[in-house]
């Protein structure tokens, strides 16, 4: 299959979020078995044009009675096979893309031409296929920036020959960012306003674009199953539960992959020493290099506790570091534990977290994002907390299974979908699961998983290789992508 990822991130060209690794991930898992697989994105301000070929002519993309032009690049993705290479295409527009931000700045966190910026660039991805000549089977779209791709191939593209017959996917990588703007900026799109209407775009009284696209895309996934059936309930549907479920037999849940060449303690650049499940002790050397990075005691007995994280109110933040009620200072004052933690977010709770580091010597913060101490903790962690409100898919709970740390999660989302918990009848699990997000359900969870450290060592052990055997890999969940997009082709014949 001809397949084309319309996105807004691709790694390692941009990135914000897990968006941009799937979509990279993703497409090379594809072009290994064989498809022909393409990226296209927006050459933002960040994207350096040194070492990327531009194409010959500018490219025009008609938008609301008047034309916009644009310049094109391409490169090819890092990683993907010599063979079959995934080409990277760029949007060049200077007054759109070239600016600081990808959605926004602090000063600005949601660009008010947001509407316009990624309406262009959908209908370019149109243009650039012609200008191409190069027409895929399925146009593969991501979250509320792309979502007007399907909309356009449905109620305007799909009437040419030359996609005719292209199938539309869309993939819900968090349904909590819709993309709503004022519904002026849909006479931009040069559609016309029944469309508006139809298509789904109407959300009292403004444009949401990511309903638009619900309605119009051919079959619709996301990227976790327990996910796509939580999306569907009013608690966490984000008020397009009644949407999906009206999709329900166009919707499933594909669990996302990990990158396996870059997150795997075997061969793991950035670790002090490789180990597997064959040989642990480049684990203890990884926690011996994490005491010693986060100027904790060196002492190999006692538990680790890492977190990796947006310190936002999603990554349920508020009932671990929240001011007089969070549980993270009774956990570190009650428990026989050293505490770290790699993130940045929200003010007040970087300024807490400054706070309990001042007043507890066994909690330890690095405020910013650093892909070595990121590694760092995965490896040298005994056990990796997500307290999630919701989580799609989540990406750190599989590293940490891979790295022999065992995750203390919520149960939602994908989390539910990749840990198993701890039986302590058996020794079974992977993990240590809570249901409620409370301060208290969190400090029960935990002191559980360290009472387990301290008591039932020998089934810590067997867990932590249980979880290091597990397959994360793309190539599981490209099968599925594959699979998906054959039915798709098929319904829509």
């Amino acid at each position: 299959m001809k397949i084309l990822m319309a996105s807004s991130e691709s790694l390692p060209f941009v990135k914000t979020g897990g968006l941009a690794d799937m979509v990279s991930s993703l497409s090379i898992a594809l072009a290994k078995k064989g498809h022909e697989v393409r990226i296209v994105i927006p050459r933002y301000y960040s994207v350096n044009r040194d070492g990327l070929r531009q194409l010959e002519g500018a490219l025009g993309v008609p938008m609301g009675g008047i034309e916009e032009w644009c310049a094109v690049y391409k490169d090819i993705l890092p990683g993907s096979p010599e063979t079959n290479p995934v080409v990277v295409y760029f949007i060049d527009h200077e007054r759109f893309f070239g600016r600081d931000g990808i959605y926004g700045v602090p000063s600005e966190p949601d660009f008010l031409d947001n509407p316009l910026r990624f309406a262009f660039f959908s209908k370019s991805v149109f243009q650039l296929c012609r200008k191409i000549c190069w027409f895929p089977n399925i146009l593969h779209a991501h979250d509320w920036p792309t979502a007007m791709v399907p909309v356009f191939l449905k109620y305007s593209e799909r009437y040419s020959k030359e996609f005719a017959e292209t199938a539309s996917i869309l993939t819900i990588h968090n349904l909590g960012y819709q993309g709503i703007y004022n519904k002026d900026n849909f006479n931009y799109t040069g559609l016309p306003w029944n469309v508006f209407y139809e298509a789904g775009f109407e959300d009292w009284s403004m444009m949401n674009l990511l309903k638009a696209g619900l309605y119009s895309a051919d079959k619709l996934n996301t990227v976790s199953p327990t996910y796509a059936e939580e999306t569907k309930t009013q608690a966490q549907g984000f008020r397009l539960d009644g949407v999906l479920r009206s999709r329900e037999a166009d919707y499933i849940g594909i669990l996302n992959g990990v990158d396996t060449d870059i997150w795997n303690p075997v061969h793991d650049e950035f670790l002090p020493a490789r180990y597997s499940v064959k040989d642990m002790d480049g684990k203890l050397k990884a926690k011996e290099v994490l005491q010693r990075e986060f100027n904790l005691p060196q002492n190999p007995n006692i538990p680790i506790i890492g977190m990796v994280s947006r310190l936002t109110g999603q990554k349920g933040v508020g009932e671990l570091f929240g001011p007089s009620y969070g549980s993270a200072y009774s956990i570190c004052t009650a428990m026989d534990i050293q505490f770290v933690l790699v993130g940045s977010g929200e003010a007040w709770c970087e300024n807490e977290l400054r706070s309990l580091e001042s007043r507890l010597s066994n909690l330890k913060a690095r405020i910013g994002y650093s892909e070595y101490l990121s590694h760092l903790v995965e490896a040298g962690s005994d056990f990796f907390l997500m307290p999630s409100r919701y989580e799609p898919s989540g990406l750190n709970q599989m590293y940490s299974q891979l790295y022999g740390t065992l995750p203390i999660v919520r149960n939602t989302g994908g989390l539910a979908d990749t840990v198993e918990n701890y039986d302590e009848n058996t020794g079974e699990g992977t993990g240590f699961m809570f249901d409620d997000l409370t301060p208290s359900a969190i400090f029960n969870t935990v002191g559980w998983a360290i009472w387990a450290y301290y008591n039932r060592r020998p089934q810590i052990e067997a867990m932590r290789l249980a979880g290091m055997k597990k397959d994360f890999s793309w190539q599981k969940s490209a099968l599925e992508y594959i699979k998906l997009y054959e039915q798709t082709l098929l319904h829509l014949r």
